[in-house]
C-alpha cells in the first residue's frame, strides 16, 4: 500500500505547505482523547438523568435478537427516505430468501409538502398496488418500515418523528408515530391485509442484513453520503430504559454518530477548512462528526485545502478556476479517482479531475493534490476506526463482524484497507471482520418483519 510522502523542490514551499495541513494530521494523543470523549458520549447518552447532554442520542431500538435461520414466510418492507421509495416482498425459507420482488414508486412534491395523512394514503395505495399485481392479497403480511428521518423509538413498532429532512415537510407528523399513521392508511383502506409491526433506519437495516449473511455480525455502519452506526448492547447497561422485559438481555442500539460533536466536544480536532464546511452547510453546526468524513463532505474538505493553499501561491501558480472556487465542485468521486492514482502509482485521474476543474498545474500540482486526498482519506478512516474499535472492546466478543453500506464505503479504493490496519491497532484484542452488505434499508426492513414476528409468536406462546 502506497503512502504518499511529499517531495517538493523547494524546501522552503514544502515546509509552508505541510504547515497548512498539519491540523489534519490526527496524533496518538488526539485519537486518544477522540476515544475518550466518545466513550464519555455513549456513557451520557445511556444514563438515566446525564449531569450534562450528550451528543449521542444512543437510541434504543428495541430490537432484542437478530435473524437465527429459523425465519419463514412472506414479509413486505418498505423503504422511505427520499423522493423515490420502494415496496420490497421477501419470501423467506428455513432462513434463506428464495423469492424478492421490489417495486420503486416516486412520491409527487404535493404529497412531500402537503398534510401528512395525504402521504400516509399514498403509501397505503402503493402497497395495496403493489399487492395486487403479485397476486399476494388475501394473505396476511408483516411489513417492515425503514423511515430514514430523526424519530424516537417507545418500541419496535413505534417510532416518533422528530423532525422532517431532505424535500419533506409534511403538516401533522412531527411527533406522531409514523407506524400507526401508516397502519391507520392501511386500514382505512379496507381492502390490504397488512400490518407494520417493526420500524427501523437504515443502519439497523444494515446490520439485520450482515447478521443474515454471518452469524458473527453486530455492528453496522452506514459509512455514505453521511454516516451512522449501530451495535448489540447489554440491557443492563441502559440506564434511562425503564419498563425493559425481564428476558430481555441485549438490544441494538443506533448511535445516531453523524451528531457526535454538536455539542462542540470534538471542537479540539476542527481545523479552518472543517469549519467552512460547516459554514457553507445546510445545517449549520450539526452533524459535526460526519462533516469530517461523510460522501457530501470529504470532496469540498479537500476543496477548501486546495483553495487556501492556492491563495496562499503553493498551488497552481496561485491562479484557482471559477469551478474550483464553487462550492460543491471537487466531489468525493473525485477523491476517490487521485486516491485510485496513489494506489497504482500513476496520475491518470488526478490529471482528469484538474482538467474538468479547468486548472493550469505541473507535476508538483499533482504530487499535493495526490497527498492531501490521502491526508483527508487517512483522517477519516481513523476518526471512523477510533470510534469502532471502541464498540468492539464494549462488546468483547470473541469474533465480530461489522456489516457496513454506503457510497463512500463501497467506491473508496482503500477506506477498507486502512480501517481494517487502524482498527486492528486501536483494538488488538479483538478479532474482528469488515463485510459489504448492501440494501440493509430494504432487504433489512423486510428481515426485521420476520424476526418480529418470530417475537410476536414466542410471546404469545409465553401468555
Amino acid at each position: 500500500m502506497n503512502t504518499p510522502a511529499l517531495y517538493l523542490a523547494d524546501p522552503n514551499k514544502l515546509e509552508k505547505v505541510l504547515e497548512l495541513l498539519q491540523g489534519l494530521v490526527l496524533t496518538a494523543e488526539t485519537q486518544r482523547k477522540i476515544r475518550d470523549v466518545f466513550e464519555s458520549e455513549m456513557e451520557l447518552g445511556l444514563a438515566k438523568n446525564p449531569p450534562v447532554a450528550s451528543s449521542l442520542q444512543m437510541e434504543n431500538t428495541f430490537l432484542p435478537e437478530l435473524c437465527d435461520g429459523s425465519e419463514e414466510g412472506d414479509y413486505l418492507s418498505l423503504d422511505l427516505g427520499g423522493t423515490n421509495f420502494r415496496v420490497i416482498w421477501l419470501s423467506i425459507k428455513s432462513g434463506a430468501v428464495i423469492n424478492e420482488e421490489v417495486q420503486y414508486y416516486q412520491v409527487p412534491e404535493d404529497v412531500r409538502l402537503g398534510p401528512g395523512v395525504k402521504l400516509f394514503d399514498f403509501l397505503a395505495e402503493c402497497i395495496h398496488n403493489f399487492m395486487d399485481g403479485r397476486q399476494l392479497k388475501g394473505q396476511n403480511l408483516p411489513l417492515g418500515f425503514t423511515f430514514s428521518f430523526p424519530m424516537t423509538q417507545r418500541g419496535l413498532d413505534v417510532g416518533i418523528l422528530v423532525s422532517w429532512t431532505k424535500s419533506f415537510n409534511c403538516s401533522g407528523v412531527v411527533g406522531e408515530d409514523a407506524v400507526k399513521m401508516l397502519n391507520d392508511a392501511i386500514h382505512r383502506r379496507g381492502d390490504t391485509d397488512v400490518d407494520v409491526i417493526a420500524v427501523l433506519n437504515d443502519t439497523t437495516g444494515t446490520l439485520v442484513q450482515g447478521a443474515f449473511v454471518d452469524r458473527k455480525c453486530a455492528i453496522g455502519l452506514i459509512l455514505g453520503t453521511g454516516s451512522n452506526a449501530c451495535y448489540i448492547e447489554r440491557a443492563d447497561r441502559i440506564e434511562k430504559w425503564e419498563g425493559k422485559d425481564k428476558g430481555v438481555e441485549e438490544v441494538v442500539i443506533d448511535v445516531e454518530w453523524g451528531a457526535f460533536g454538536d455539542n462542540g466536544v470534538l471542537d479540539f480536532i476542527k481545523t479552518e477548512y472543517d469549519k467552512e464546511v460547516d459554514r457553507n452547510s445546510l445545517l449549520v453546526g450539526s452533524f459535526t462528526f460526519e462533516k469530517h468524513f461523510g460522501g457530501k463532505y470529504l470532496g469540498e474538505i479537500v476543496r477548501c485545502v486546495l483553495v487556501r493553499l492556492t491563495k496562499e501561491g503553493l498551488l497552481f501558480q496561485g491562479n484557482a478556476s471559477e469551478h474550483l472556487l464553487r462550492h460543491g465542485a471537487f466531489t468525493t468521486r473525485y477523491v476517490s479517482m487521485i486516491e485510485e492514482d496513489n494506489v497504482n502509482g500513476v496520475d491518470v485521474n488526478t490529471t482528469t479531475a484538474l482538467k474538468e476543474l479547468e486548472l493550469s498545474f505541473n507535476q508538483e500540482d499533482i504530487d499535493i493534490v495526490k497527498y492531501i486526498c490521502w491526508l483527508v482519506s487517512d483522517r477519516a478512516a481513523i476518526l471512523v476506526s477510533i470510534c469502532t474499535a471502541s464498540l468492539l472492546e464494549r462488546m468483547n466478543r470473541p469474533e465480530t463482524t461489522v456489516a457496513i453500506d454506503g457510497s463512500l464505503f463501497k467506491h473508496h479504493p482503500r477506506l477498507k484497507s486502512f480501517m481494517e490496519k487502524y482498527i486492528a491497532a486501536m483494538a488488538p484484542a479483538n478479532k474482528f471482520k469488515l463485510m459489504l452488505a448492501e440494501d440493509g434499508s430494504g432487504k433489512g426492513a423486510g428481515l426485521i418483519a420476520a424476526i418480529a414476528s418470530r417475537l410476536k409468536k414466542l410471546q404469545a406462546k409465553a401468555n
